[in-house]
């Protein structure tokens, strides 16, 4: 077959393979067109899940009369200067409209502000119709109709309409967050209405946007992030480890104020979180890293979806670094949705919920209180026993007792003459232990609230903790391989172990070249025992292409460390004298992450004096 040109319509509808998937990507589209053109309100309107109608109005800049046929043709654009790498825009490439018209029904009315009335265009499967005049307020309306028509084997590919519309949503709030300042509304035949009003700049207008496109829930719930190193800052909000997702549909990351779903990002959200969460959990998260645009690719696919770091070290690095400082300031926080759902279980009538089976994997707490022995918690096999810090040399036990016996049972007289050190306690994040009940849950008192801590999970959380403290403080122990381990690599892996080593060495990994496509193992950790070291070199030379980390050791040592928290915890089961109870709140309080258990589920629930008055009717 001899080579020739392709037609302007077949190269159009090429490109809408690439640029246009599904209805969704044509109001990404349309919309950031709009906030381009400086919109403070968007307006989306759709109808049979975006296939049979897209509008999009604005109240921007507009499009001169003169250049509409220019806004239809590829390549064209007001929005790029002759330096590729310098993009202040959400749009770029000039693609977009003319794709749409090479397989859709096309139509673009505008008028400028100092335009005397509009003017529309059209384009109907690539044929474009002439400029005619117009009404129209200033702005710009596109309207899509019929789409895929021109290509009908693209509707097979096309999911329900209910589907296509959720996806519609989900693009629109993903760029509502990045603009608080810009009023969207999204309705239509086939959906609810939409409306977000402009929240205003700022910070605080951000977090104003949050919560209206992610429930007033958020805020309560989060720790807030700001960070800056070598040019690039993070800002944004990040989850309590006790508020979590299913899934990570609610992990909103921006780059320069574009909406991104980066690998490189994701990673570093889940990374930071892997202390304080289950692998079947997931944090919620609204990031924003600004940064200069000659040091971050956006040109890598037509859909702007993906980035590119010139440096992806630095920006997860910066990513884990900024969650985890927060995590370990925010002090201890329970989730406010553990209180409701409380309120939710006491009240008359309530459903049950029971699962299934074990909890994140862990055995229930009356088979390790059996599995565990009659004689329960041994504090000489406890790796640290922090029980016994507290109150060994008897600094808790006098006045945690006074805690204990002045019950709320007592009378007002009674409690009027509590000591000084007893409204100490009660002033504590945790309070004073009030009681145990079922030989595992500690019942506190704050001076606004009741709290239930799970006393196995709170102590296994602490454990963990001195144990990682004490595992990264110092060298890994290594123990030496009899005979050193070959694996055979990519010269480019083994180069970039190499350059790692001296890092690998600290966690216990004694690794050296071995010709130019294979290294040497001559030490492993001895937390591993018996390991495949074959495999564990794999894996770091494959994250170490990815990240340029080897957080896939330090991780395998944490598991291991967590491990050996759970089984040295105190059990349910276990009866704990009230300085004892004391001393497990207290260094609850004084631990970053004692909010939830190495698994990730919450330590303690805190339920407030003014929900249980409302429990009882006294509200």
């Amino acid at each position: 077959m001899p080579i020739r040109q392709l037609s302007e319509t077949m190269i159009n509808q090429i490109a809408a393979g690439e640029v246009i998937e599904r209805p969704a990507s044509v109001v990404k589209e349309l919309v950031e067109n709009a906030l381009d053109a400086g919109a403070a309100r968007v307006e989306i309107v759709t109808a049979g899940g975006g296939l049979n109608l897209i509008r999009v109005t604005d109240d921007g800049a507009g499009i001169p009369e003169q250049e509409l046929a220019l806004a239809i043709a590829r390549h064209c654009t007001s929005k790029l200067t002759e330096d590729i790498h310098d993009i202040r825009s959400l749009g770029f490439r000039g693609e977009a409209l003319p794709s749409i018209g090479s397989v859709a029904r096309l139509s673009i009315r505008s008028r400028t502000a100092n335009g005397d009335s509009a003017a529309e265009i059209g384009i109907e499967g690539g044929r474009v119709s002439a400029v005619k005049p117009a009404a129209a307020n200033r702005g710009t309306t596109v309207e899509v109709r019929d789409l895929f028509f021109a290509t009908p084997a693209r509707l097979k590919f096309m999911k329900g309409e209910r589907a296509e519309s959720s996806a519609i949503s989900d693009v629109v709030k993903r760029i509502a967050i990045a603009f608080p300042a810009v009023r969207f509304t999204l309705a239509g035949s086939d959906r609810s209405t939409l409306d977000l009003s402009a929240a205003g700049d700022g910070p605080e207008g951000r977090l104003r946007r949050v919560a209206q496109v992610m429930g007033a829930d958020f805020p309560d719930n989060s720790i807030a992030i700001d960070a800056s190193r070598d040019g690039v800052h993070l800002a944004g909000h990040v989850s309590i480890p006790s508020f979590s997702r299913a899934n990570a549909l609610q992990q909103y990351a921006y780059v320069n104020g574009r909406p991104v779903r980066d690998k490189l990002i994701a990673g570093a959200i889940r990374g930071a979180f892997a202390d304080v969460l289950p692998r079947d959990r997931h944090a919620v998260t609204v990031l924003f890293l600004t940064l200069d645009p000659a040091i971050v690719d956006v040109n890598v696919h037509p859909a702007k979806a993906d980035v590119r770091f010139r440096d992806p070290g630095l920006v997860r690095g910066l990513i884990v670094g900024a969650i985890r400082e927060a995590l370990a300031n925010a002090g201890i926080r329970a989730a406010t949705t553990g209180a409701a759902g409380m309120m939710a279980a006491f009240r008359p009538g309530a459903a049950s919920y029971a699962h299934p089976g074990p909890a994140n994997g862990h055995r229930s707490y009356e088979a390790a209180y059996r599995a565990s022995g009659s004689a329960g918690f041994d504090p000489s096999r406890s790796p640290q026993r922090p029980l016994d810090m507290g109150f060994a040399d008897g600094g808790f036990g006098e006045n945690e007792q006074a805690a204990f016996d002045a019950g709320p049972l007592h009378s007002a007289d009674a409690r009027a003459g509590q000591d000084e050190a007893t409204q100490t306690l009660l002033g504590t994040a945790l309070g004073a232990a009030r009681a145990q009940v079922h030989e595992n849950y500690i019942v506190a008192q704050t001076t606004d609230s009741l709290v239930i801590v799970d006393q196995h999970a709170a102590h296994e959380r602490l454990v963990y903790e001195a144990l990682k403290n004490a595992l990264h403080s110092r060298a890994v122990p290594s123990q030496m391989l009899l005979l050193p381990e070959i694996v055979d690599l990519a010269e480019e892996d083994a180069e970039r172990l190499a350059l790692h080593s001296e890092t690998l060495a600290r966690f216990g990994l004694a690794i050296e070249r071995f010709g130019p496509g294979a290294v040497a193992v001559r030490e492993t950790p001895s937390m591993l025992g018996e390991t495949n070291v074959q495999q564990l070199v794999r894996d770091l030379a494959d994250e170490i292409a990815d990240n340029d980390t080897v957080d896939t050791l330090k991780e395998r040592l944490d598991r291991i460390a967590a491990t050996m928290a759970c089984h040295g915890s105190v059990r349910s089961g276990r009866l704990l004298r009230a300085e004892e109870m004391n001393a497990l709140l207290r260094q609850m309080e004084a631990t970053p992450g004692s909010g939830t258990c190495n698994h990730g589920r919450p330590t303690y629930i805190e339920l407030k004096l003014a929900d249980i008055e409302r429990l009882f009717g006294r509200r």
